[in-house]
């Protein structure tokens, strides 16, 4: 199976450390583990080379990232599926600025 680097963007992990639940955030981090050892799980395209890594628990919740090169996975944000639309919006401009660099 591949493997994947994770990278996490300081926002991305300004975001899973703010959330007050740790239960939550020890499930999320479980699933970038998964995520590392190839199994990227339930991901979607939302668009402009833009995926989401979508659980159905709680509010279902969502981990933005984009694939850069072959292997190297690079996490952008996240949130819920009640702030959806917004949240792809700011992880689209972290892509953005990611291709820029």
């Amino acid at each position: 199976m591949v493997k994947y680097q994770i990278v996490e963007r300081e926002e991305f992990s300004q975001w899973l450390s703010d959330l007050k639940d740790v239960k939550t955030r020890l499930r999320l981090i479980k699933r970038l583990r998964r995520a590392s050892l190839g199994n990227l799980g339930d991901v979607r395209s939302v668009g402009d080379g833009l995926f989401e890594m979508r659980e159905f628990f709680g509010p279902g919740w969502r981990m933005y990232y984009i694939q850069r090169h072959q292997l190297l996975v690079v996490m952008l944000g996240g949130g819920e599926k009640s702030t959806q639309v917004k949240d792809i919006q700011r992880a689209k401009a972290l892509a953005q600025e990611v291709t820029n660099e």
